[in-house]
């Protein structure tokens, strides 16, 4: 056997792993392109929010909300569901549809914000505080998929741990009421809420 064809066969096993390997192992990574739309869409929105420069208006970003963010979060999606990543696909997904939803009700063609009477009517921000509300809490099951069940397991402890000492400190002020003559400061809530009872209840006379 000569080394030109140890070299060959060396060479054909290679080719093999590399076709046999997952598809998720042989694709890019998607985050570079999910992270450029987002950040270049949201730093153009937050300007205009902020009204920097006299600029109020967000029509000029509604290609930025649904082409840069929009479906380039969903481009990248589908790269994160080729490698198996459902967290990153779920997402990258509500993001991009997020991004999208927000660009269509600026179109000027769907009339959304005129069927309001402005962006300045206390019906139109109702509304758009309802939208941008419920993505919020969307957004808390991700913030709590993404912690670690350690860091949960650590922050229930601590919970756990306080819970104790109050619980100790309890049963030495029940025990200084029958043994020791000097009591345990306890604390008492009930003044403070007696307070806001009247305060309602006078509140209330006066309308």
């Amino acid at each position: 056997m000569t080394a030109h064809s140890i070299s060959t066969k060396h060479d054909e096993r290679i080719l093999i792993s590399e076709h046999y390997k997952p598809l998720g192992d042989r694709i890019g990574n998607p985050a570079p392109l999910a992270m450029g739309g987002f950040a270049t869409t949201l730093l153009s929105v937050s300007l205009a929010m902020m009204e920097f420069r006299g600029i109020s208006l967000q029509t000029q970003f509604i290609g930025d909300l649904c082409f840069v963010a929009c479906i380039g979060l969903l481009i990248s999606a589908q790269w994160s569901m080729l490698k198996g990543d459902t967290f990153s696909y779920t997402v990258l997904t509500a993001f991009a549809l997020f991004y999208g939803g927000y660009g269509a009700t600026l179109l000027p063609s769907w009339g959304i914000i005129d069927a309001y009477g402005g962006v300045d009517t206390p019906q139109y921000n109702n509304a758009f505080g309802f939208f941008v509300l419920i993505w919020a809490v969307f957004n808390v099951f991700f913030l709590i998929a993404s912690i670690q069940l350690k860091a949960l397991m650590h922050a229930a402890g601590v919970f756990g741990f306080l819970a104790g000492l109050i619980g100790f400190y309890t049963v030495a002020y029940y025990l200084c009421q029958d043994v020791l003559p000097f009591p345990v400061p306890m604390g008492d809530t009930s003044a403070w809420f007696q307070a806001r009872r009247e305060r309602k209840a006078l509140n209330s006379s006066s309308a």
